[in-house]
């Protein structure tokens, strides 16, 4: 079963703080849900159009997990709490094994 991974690019953080709080409920829906994390800022090199943001990666055993997570109530409460606060790109994308 191809695993599922989140896939966020923070375009701009316009309120720190807003992240920080997020950043602590976030981890509660992803760990239940099986997630891990495994990417987190870092060095980024972007091409073409990319943005070299913070970028983070969670994996899932597979893409419906993935999905589950980001519907879950834990993860809506980190929504909230995250609210206006960024402005990124995420997605869920599933892998080819």
């Amino acid at each position: 079963m191809p695993k599922g991974y989140w896939v966020s690019v923070y375009r701009t953080i316009s309120d720190p703080e807003k992240l920080a709080a997020y950043n602590e409920l976030a981890p509660l829906a992803v760990e239940p849900g099986g997630g891990r994390t495994i990417v987190v800022g870092g060095r980024v090199v972007a091409y073409d159009a990319g943005i070299a943001e913070r970028t983070v990666v969670v994996e899932f055993d597979s893409f419906e997990q993935a999905v589950a997570a980001r519907e879950s109530a834990a993860y809506q409460e980190a929504l909230v709490a995250l609210s206006d606060g960024v402005e990124r790109d995420f997605r869920i994308v599933e892998g080819i094994d």
